[in-house]
């Protein structure tokens, strides 16, 4: 397992079961993607038009789980628009942390330190609490779901979740490598959820590989991905020709037939927990770079439907929660010894 994330069980799954899908919104404030970090970024304008996307679990029956970061948490045009959807038993409500625009900001403004894992042990506790009861003086409990920005997980920030209440991570994304960056290496996980303490349980991101090359996808993915071959393009060549095509499950950057073929494997493959993610600034043009234009949010919104009618209907899924999940999961196997 990765040292990133020294302690690990996993978890079994019923593979003759019916797929499970979950739904995670990293919910956060607009900023440029493409700029240095800011502490003064903290737009929130896109929250007004979340029903955008609301509306399409509401068809579905689908509770989606909005980790809402500090900008959001504290600002009333953060905060209002989910309060309706929340109080109607429509969604779920967690945290995410954006190490930059979360109090205290005792730590240098630099690339690295937007990993939540680099900070020092006081400071990642010191950031979560802040935003836990942030959250918790919006919603009127505690936040018991985390997804770290930028997937910045690290093994202290383990033993501060659970010492918070926290009983589900979502930061893990397999198959991803951000180390060159300063960041957390998933390279060896796969998309099966899994515990990382006693009471802490892991629900990855859902990424992976497809293709007709099977068991080498991952190492003519990774030889194609080398700084060396890059200007080859051969990680586009690869895909192309249908041999290896590494898939999040995502309506930003992935097509809706990229998304079916990824869940389609998965499930082949014996996975029964699947989570769709994105972020929240995509539901209003102009955000983030997956959705520029009109146009673009048309296709995005287009893509979470088609995929939940595929999944719902191809694959005979079930709509579910991380915390519906969680709290079956351990009543069949109890926590770890």
């Amino acid at each position: 397992m990765n040292p990133t994330l020294p302690f690990a069980r996993s978890l079994r799954q019923n593979e003759g079961g019916s797929p499970r899908l979950f739904v995670v919104v990293d919910t956060e404030e607009e900023f440029d993607w493409s700029a240095p970090p800011s502490r003064t970024a903290r737009d929130v304008t896109a929250m007004c038009h979340i029903d955008r996307v609301q509306k399409i679990f509401d068809r579905f029956d689908l509770k989606p789980t909005y980790v809402i970061d500090h900008p959001v948490a504290t600002q009333p045009a953060g905060y209002e628009p989910l309060l309706s959807i929340y109080r109607r038993g429509k969604c779920e409500i967690g945290a995410h942390i954006h190490p930059w625009v979360n109090p205290p900001f005792s730590e240098q403004l630099c690339a690295r330190n937007t990993f939540l894992m680099n900070l020092p042990t006081s400071m990642q506790g010191e950031k979560l609490k802040i935003l836990t009861e942030a959250i918790e003086a919006v919603i009127g409990q505690a936040p018991t779901v985390f997804k770290a920005g930028r997937y910045g997980l690290g093994p202290d920030t383990v033993p501060l979740l659970e010492a918070n209440g926290y009983r589900v991570d979502n930061s893990v994304c397999p198959r991803m490598d951000y180390s060159s960056a300063g960041g957390p290496s998933f390279a060896d996980f796969d998309a099966s959820p899994f515990m990382m303490s006693n009471l802490m349980m892991e629900i990855p991101c859902t990424v992976d590989y497809v293709g007709w090359a099977g068991p080498l996808r991952r190492s003519l993915h990774s030889a194609a991905s080398h700084q060396l071959l890059q200007s080859l393009r051969g990680v586009g060549i690869l895909s192309k020709i249908g041999a290896v095509n590494r898939v999040m499950l995502s309506p930003e950057g992935n097509t809706l037939s990229e998304m079916m073929a990824l869940a389609g494997a998965l499930v082949e493959r014996g996975t029964r927990a699947l989570t769709l993610s994105f972020h929240s600034p995509s539901v209003s043009p102009g955000h983030t770079p997956y959705v520029r234009t009109q146009q673009d949010l048309d296709d995005f919104l287009g893509r979470i439907e088609g995929f939940c009618e595929f999944f719902f209907g191809r694959l005979n899924g079930l709509p579910d929660t991380m915390l519906g999940f969680y709290d079956r999961t351990i009543s069949h196997t109890g926590p770890t010894a």
